[in-house]
């Protein structure tokens, strides 16, 4: 039963993994399209600013009730079998949501010259803060798409199905992609901020045709008074509030990023997507494809298969992202320099963006292990410790943004988001040990030490190696230069991680060795 079960979260994380390794690579091709068109300067600061509303009102009014209330709730309605009450709470939370996030946009939109001008990015000209604006404008039909999207994920994950959704995260980023390259010659990097919009809406279409094939069951209904949706809304409230200090950080890492040199926003936002690429590809999926687990275990009081689940989440994690830390940290600038720099992207460009992306690279394993620490307490129905937790370590990150600004400029902010992150994950831990007793502390503290030692052995031969190539074999100012160096760096640091991790016998390893094996067996054994 137990092999079972780790086999479907395995097959569900497999799922998720390839998926969301398209769409990085498609949001990274989106990113390297814009900065060869644009550079990295004011222009593109303008763009990435002008997410901050959109994307804090989703996240306000939606972003955080999907994955901390909506989901446990409504999966519990379909696990014991009350699916007509499930399809109930979730029409009413639809039908909620919707005049809100219409009300959310529409005074947004008017509200968007004030809040652009006088909390995002004061630093801005007039000319950069209008087109800051008018992108805002166009990004807010992304924000309400987004809300919709993120109802639509929740369900079709509380039926354990994660194929649409990840199609549809991928088909957003190639839709931006296609717009904005259709549309930018006549519209500038506006016409990427139209794409934006328009990926929202196909990413909305294809969820809705999976949602129709399990019987989507709409009900034009507002049933307040039912304990799922006052469940619901009980669950959410602490959750918007720490999405809320999330969002607040950003802003006031924006302001303070505005007034430095053009191209800081970018520069900062850019290499936290670098950082948070091992996160978003392995942690997320791996805490997605847990949750349903560890939320089913909840229910039925199955404590210790909870914590193992938890455990080897969490210890599969850390075997994950402690590599690419160092990995990305060591070989930054010969990445960033063979992804970005051409076009308008210069060798100062990659410079500061590899510069800031080192210190980002200290707290990746601590927001890794924090995508899961969070959903362990959502599972739990505890909503409350890890928000105020998080608020608590975004507080502690806008304060040591301007202790740490003057001395490293654009790496002090990122140092800030990185301790933040480890103080975040460490009381997140600490409270765990206390509400469900033991948690396996001794074997995921011993795999993370012997992570970390195989790591630093891994990182200092791929530095190696990509020194020597570009001392003595390549020229590292073409591509194919700049290809073969990495290519060599990643190439060697993978084999040295494998090799030394099979010969220390990390279980971690043997895992992943096993759900490949039997994948392939299934096949061969299955054809169709």
């Amino acid at each position: 039963m137990d092999s079972q079960k780790n086999y479907g979260v395995a097959k569900a994380a497999g799922i998720l993994m390839l998926s969301t390794i398209s769409s990085r690579i498609f949001g990274y091709v989106r990113d390297i399209i814009i900065g060869t068109k644009f550079g990295q300067g004011s222009m593109t600061d303008a763009y990435l600013a002008a997410f901050s509303i959109p994307d804090f009102l989703y996240y306000l009014l939606v972003g955080g009730a999907v994955s901390a209330a909506f989901i446990p709730v409504f999966s519990s309605y379909v696990a014991t079998g009350r699916k007509d009450e499930g399809w109930r709470v979730a029409s009413t939370i639809f039908n909620l949501v919707i005049p809100a996030m219409l009300i959310g946009t529409i005074g947004a939109a008017i509200l968007a010259p004030a809040i652009v001008k006088n909390l995002l990015v004061p630093g801005f000209t007039q000319t950069y803060l209008d087109l800051t604006v008018t992108m805002t404008r166009i990004m807010l039909i992304q924000a309400f798409f987004m809300a919709l999207n993120g109802i639509s994920m929740g369900i079709l994950n509380s039926y354990q199905r994660f194929l649409a959704p990840a199609l549809a995260s991928v088909m957003y980023n190639v839709a931006i992609i296609v717009f904005g390259v259709l549309l930018s010659p006549y519209l500038g990097i506006v016409g990427f901020a139209v794409g934006v919009a328009g990926g929202a809406i196909v990413q909305f279409l294809i969820q809705l045709m999976d949602l129709r094939k399990i019987g989507l069951v709409y009900q034009p209904v507002l049933d307040w008074r039912h304990p799922g949706v006052r469940r619901i809304v009980y669950l959410m409230i602490p959750v918007l509030l720490g999405f809320s200090m999330n969002q607040i950080g950003l802003f006031v890492q924006q302001n303070i990023s505005s007034s430095l040199a053009s191209g800081a926003i970018t520069a900062v936002r850019w290499a936290q997507r670098i950082m948070q690429l091992p996160i978003g590809i392995f942690a997320i999926t791996i805490a997605m494809a847990v949750f349903p687990t560890l939320t089913s275990h909840a229910a039925r009081q199955e404590m210790r298969h909870f914590k193992d689940s938890f455990s080897l989440g969490l210890r599969t994690i850390f075997f994950i992202t402690v590599p690419s830390a160092v990995g990305l940290a060591l070989l930054g600038k010969p990445l960033i320099r063979l992804m970005y720099q051409q076009g308008n992207f210069s060798a100062e460009h990659t410079q500061i963006t590899a510069y800031t992306l080192s210190f980002f690279c200290l707290g990746l394993f601590a927001y890794g292990g924090v995508q899961l620490l969070n959903r362990v307490f959502y599972a739990l129905q505890d909503t409350w410790k890890p928000v105020t937790v998080g608020a608590s370590a975004m507080a502690l990150n806008i304060l040591l943004n301007f202790a740490f600004l003057g001395p490293l400029g654009t790496g002090g902010l990122a140092l800030a988001y990185s301790l933040a992150g480890i103080v975040n994950l460490g009381v997140l831990m600490v409270l765990l040990r206390r509400k469900i007793g033991r948690i396996d502390g001794q074997r995921m503290l011993t795999s993370f030490i012997k992570t970390l030692g195989i790591s630093a052995a891994m990182g200092l031969a791929a530095y190696g190696v990509c020194w020597g190539m570009e001392t003595y074999l390549v020229d590292v100012g073409t591509k194919i230069g700049q290809l073969i160096q990495v290519a060599a760096g990643l190439g060697t640091g993978v084999a040295v991680y494998v090799f030394l991790s099979l010969r220390m016998g990390m279980e971690e390893m043997d895992m992943v060795i096993n759900v490949i094996g039997r994948r392939f067996r299934r096949k061969k054994t299955n054809p169709a």
